[in-house]
């Protein structure tokens, strides 16, 4: 391995130019810099912040593989670093790179609490589940800072909305005052992803985020304050954590989860490059055998977004992984979800109460 690459804390291992740019840029050293020359780009780029000024806080889907049509992201890129992150190309419509660009230069949405109320508001607004964390993560470190996740829950416990919450950072247990009280209506559920328990791995896969063990106790903690929650295993990637299917299952049960699911590995436009590029410079024996598994899987292809099929692929190993996990969630009474459905018949407008008064 050239480890000479690696960029600590961080998964990518370049910058390369979002498809939508008209020029790219790298750091190159023609020796007339000194090494401490503050003038010559680190190394290792630290974590910058900016305003997103987006006014619509709700985005809208109709993806029918999905169970949400609405979420809400508080960041834009994120700072845990997943190399997988299918959310990465989001930032080449930004004129960044979806590699360390999207890991170093946050945008962190502004005036939430206002732009939520607006659209909550709206005489045309009709209740569903906000799904948060689907894109990036709500809990990744900056948050502890700018606190925009806390300040939807408020906002959301003030409407009596129902939320979805996926995360892998432990700063949630930070909100567990807000959660307690989302949970108790039937207003808020968890998932916590789970994507290995090698801390090894972890580190290379997720550099900036909480550790297996950290994770799992975070399963437990919200599972004894009552706030239901369950695993997600994703992604699973081929030969790299696939042979942890049942031991995360049992250890996700262990800890409390209510339900254990996962998504396959996919890899949308320049994730694709990223990912090939962490494999074969931390398992260069293994990279071949994994990408033509996902070929295998997906027509040919390294991905192919075809809804249905996008999220679990096709065909003998995809069906293999499918078994696996149906035989451990059975082992464990988790073969269906006891997550329950979340109420949106609670749903308030706060004014409309005032001038009932």
């Amino acid at each position: 391995m050239g480890d000479k690459r690696l960029i600590k804390g961080r998964g990518s291992l370049s910058n390369p130019a979002g498809r939508f740019e008209k020029t790219t840029r790298a750091p190159v050293d023609d020796g007339w810099e000194e090494p401490d020359d503050e003038s010559f780009p680190s190394s290792d780029p630290r974590t910058e912040f900016f305003r997103d000024l987006t006014r619509n806080i709700i985005a809208t889907n109709r993806s029918p593989d999905i169970p949400f049509d609405r979420s809400i992201n508080p960041y834009k890129g994120c700072e845990h670093g997943c190399i997988y992150c299918y959310a990465r190309p989001t930032h080449a419509y930004l004129d960044l790179s979806p590699g360390l660009d999207f890991e170093t230069k946050i945008f962190v949405k502004t005036e939430p609490v206002a732009r939520l109320r607006e659209a909550l508001e709206a005489p045309a607004y009709q209740c569903g589940t906000i799904a948060i964390g689907t894109n990036t993560d709500p809990y990744q470190p900056g948050e502890k800072h700018f606190r925009v996740m806390r300040r939807i829950l408020e906002t959301l416990m003030e409407f009596r909305h129902p939320v979805s919450i996926t995360t892998k950072g432990k700063l949630i247990l930070r909100d567990l005052d807000l959660l307690r009280e989302l949970a108790d209506p039937g207003l808020v559920s968890v998932a916590v992803s789970v994507t290995t328990l090698d801390d090894a791995l972890k580190a290379r896969l997720e550099p900036r985020t909480a550790s297996p063990r950290a994770r799992l106790r975070m399963v437990h903690e919200l599972a004894t304050a009552g706030i239901p929650v369950g695993v997600m295993l994703a992604p699973v990637i081929p030969f790299i954590n696939d042979h942890e299917i049942e031991a995360v299952v049992a250890r996700a049960a262990d800890a409390g989860a209510m339900s254990v699911n996962y998504i396959m590995l996919r890899l949308p436009f320049e994730v694709k490059g990223l990912f090939v590029e962490w494999l074969e410079e931390h398992y260069p024996l293994k990279a071949e055998h994994v990408m033509n598994r996902l070929r295998d899987m997906h027509g040919g292809k390294a991905y192919r977004a075809k809804w249905g099929t996008r999220m679990r692929g096709r065909g003998p190993y995809a069906d293999l992984v499918a078994r696996r996990f149906k035989l451990a969630r059975r082992r464990h009474g988790l073969e269906r979800s006891k997550l329950p459905a979340l109420r949106t018949d609670l749903f308030r407008r706060p004014f409309e109460q005032r001038r009932l008064l």
